[in-house]
C-alpha cells in the first residue's frame, strides 16, 4: 500500500469529523494552544498538513503557516477551507520535500511520521526538519508509543478499540517494526467496510536518537498536548526537539 493510494479522494472526502474525534474542541484546543507557544511568535511549518486540522485553526491564531503534504486530494480538501494565500502547501514527501523561506517552528501530529515505513526515511524527516528551522528553532512530534506489551505472545494481531457498529484492529510484524491498522466500520446488515494504514512504529529512544543525528537536542516530553507528565503507561507521547543556539554547544 503506497502513502499515496491510502490518502485518496475517497479518504480526503470523510477525513473531517468537525466537532468529534480528533477534532473535538478537547483534543484540538490544547494542541493549538501548545504549538501557538513554542512558535514563539516565528513562523510554522507543517509537514503532513492534511486537510488543515491544525493548521487552519494556527493561521487563525496568528501564527503564519506553510505546509508540505504528499495528497492531492487532501490539500484539495484544504483549500475548500482556505486559499494559497493564508497557507500556502508544497505538494511532496515530509522527508524530502523543501519549503520556501526558514522557520522557528517545524511539528508533526497524530502520529503522522509512522507513515514513513522505513528508519531511513524517517530519519531523513528529521534532516528536513533540520534544514527548514532557525538556530533554536523546534521540531514537535506526535506519536503513539508501541503497545508490544498487549501483544499476546505467539499472535500477530491485537484489538485495540472495539465499539458499536466498528473494531480496530492491529497486525504487526515486529522483525521490520511495522504495523497495519485495520479499521472496520459495519452497520445492521452483512456489509462492512474497511480502511488499512501501514506504519513503521518508533520507540520514543529510538526517535531521540533519529534527532540527535539531525543535530537536535531533547527539549522536553509530555504525555499529551495540555501537559500531562509522560510516564511508562503513557499511551503517546509530544516531544519538543530543539537545535541549539550558535554557541551553546552540542549534547553528544
Amino acid at each position: 500500500m503506497r502513502q499515496e493510494e491510502i490518502w485518496d479522494a475517497e479518504t480526503a472526502q470523510r477525513y473531517d469529523t468537525p466537532g468529534t474525534g480528533m477534532f473535538a474542541p478537547e483534543v484540538l484546543d490544547p494542541t493549538v494552544d501548545r504549538l501557538v507557544e513554542l512558535a514563539g511568535g516565528g513562523r510554522a511549518l507543517e509537514f503532513a498538513i492534511g486537510t488543515g486540522r491544525v493548521a487552519v485553526p494556527l493561521a487563525e491564531r496568528g501564527v503564519p503557516v506553510t505546509g508540505i503534504e504528499l495528497s492531492a486530494p487532501m490539500i484539495r480538501q484544504l483549500r475548500a477551507k482556505v486559499d494559497e494565500a493564508t497557507v500556502p502547501v508544497v505538494a511532496g514527501d515530509m522527508a524530502t520535500a523543501a519549503a520556501p523561506g526558514t522557520y522557528t517552528l517545524v511539528y508533526l501530529v497524530f502520529n503522522t511520521i509512522s507513515n514513513l515505513l522505513t528508519q531511513a526515511e524517517q530519519v531523513a524527516c528529521f534532516r528536513n526538519a533540520a534544514r527548514h528551522l532557525v538556530p533554536g528553532g523546534r521540531f514537535v512530534v506526535e506519536l503513539w508509543v508501541p503497545e508490544l506489551r498487549r501483544l499476546p505472545p505467539g499472535q500477530q494481531a491485537m484489538v485495540y478499540n472495539c465499539e458499536p457498529g466498528y473494531i480496530g484492529l492491529d497486525t504487526y510484524d515486529v522483525l521490520r517494526q511495522h504495523v497495519v491498522s485495520h479499521h472496520f466500520r459495519f452497520g445492521e446488515g452483512r456489509q462492512a467496510e474497511l480502511f488499512r494504514s501501514p506504519h513503521r512504529y518508533i520507540w520514543p529512544s529510538e526517535l531521540d536518537l533519529m534527532a540527535q543525528l539531525a543535530g537536535f537536542e531533547l527539549e522536553s516530553r509530555q504525555a499529551d498536548w495540555a501537559g500531562a507528565d509522560f510516564t511508562a503507561e503513557s499511551p503517546s507521547h509530544v516531544s519538543v526537539y530543539r537545535l541549539p543556539l550558535p554557541g551553546s554547544g552540542h549534547a553528544g
